[in-house]
């Protein structure tokens, strides 16, 4: 396990992405000055943040390969420029392995404005529903082949997406590779956001004695969805830090590392777990 056990300030942007990607780039860019007035040490941008646009035809204007993005160009230089790290939730680009298709990528950009880490939404969302309605993620995305995990001065922060939030062996993964916090941006519906977005981020948090750092989108967007806010910061005991509700802007918490060696002593499931064999079905 890596980073410093001192107290230290993190920013959370919720914000409404719209379909043009300059705009939602100078909103971040703004975010980071203000993250870094309010004495933060990085800045955590919700899920899609430069793009949330579901009319593809549309949207193909706007993406391209990550290392020809200007925006992400741009961003790295605010990074420089505030002295912040900048998890930027994700972005889609095109995927470098199959041209065709796009990948939902999250980036972690460094202080020095040096992208550190790359994680690619692993879980897809592929359902038909008895509304009728059919959703295809996988049509239009490439699917992530592995975790990652990012070492910053204050930890080693597990990344993932989203969708991901239902897929306990993901985090499973993270935490048994040292992970300290966990990075949960995201694009909630506000229907399963209201069901699932505070119990879900809470057993991620509490399963394994980890922050969760939940960037969010919310409220109506351009491309006509409405997503459901809650940019939620929670502690290894499960509690709320901050829960940013339906507000637009940058929030605050402050992280206490000590926590996690205490919540770990009082209830030690990290070191308690087994490795699960194949079930027997008799």
């Amino acid at each position: 396990m890596t980073g410093s056990n001192a107290p230290f300030t993190i920013a959370l942007l919720q914000m409404t992405s719209g379909i043009e990607p300059q705009r939602n780039c100078a909103q971040i860019v703004a975010a980071l000055e203000e993250a870094r007035a309010g004495g933060a040490k990085i800045l955590f941008a919700p899920e899609m943040s430069l793009l949330l646009d579901r009319d593809r035809q549309r949207s193909a204007a706007h993406i391209g390969y990550e290392v020809e993005s200007s925006e992400i160009a741009a961003l790295q230089q605010a990074a420089r420029d505030s002295g912040l790290w900048l998890h930027l939730g994700s972005a889609p680009f095109v995927d470098e392995q199959d041209g065709n298709k796009r990948v939902n990528r999250t980036l972690v950009i460094d202080d020095k404005g040096v992208v550190r880490a790359r994680y690619d939404k692993i879980h897809l969302f592929d359902v038909d529903l008895a509304t009728g309605e059919s959703w295809r993620e996988s049509s239009t995305y490439t699917g992530g082949g592995a975790p990652v995990a990012v070492d910053t001065p204050w930890g080693r922060l597990g990344l993932s997406i989203c969708y991901d939030l239902r897929f306990p062996d993901l985090y499973r993964a993270l935490t048994d590779a040292g992970a300290t916090m966990l990075a949960i941006p995201a694009a909630f519906t506000v229907p399963t956001g209201e069901a699932h977005w505070h119990i879900l981020q809470s057993a991620r948090a509490i399963e394994a004695g980890v922050f969760v750092i939940a960037a969010a989108q919310v409220g109506p967007h351009e491309d006509g969805r409405k997503t459901y806010g809650h940019s939620l910061v929670i502690d290894p005991w499960g509690r709320i830090l901050l829960d940013m509700g339906d507000t637009h802007g940058v929030g605050f918490a402050k992280l206490d590392p000590a926590e996690i060696a205490k919540v770990r002593a009082a209830v030690p499931a990290l070191a308690n777990r087994k490795a699960i064999g194949e079930v027997q079905i008799f």
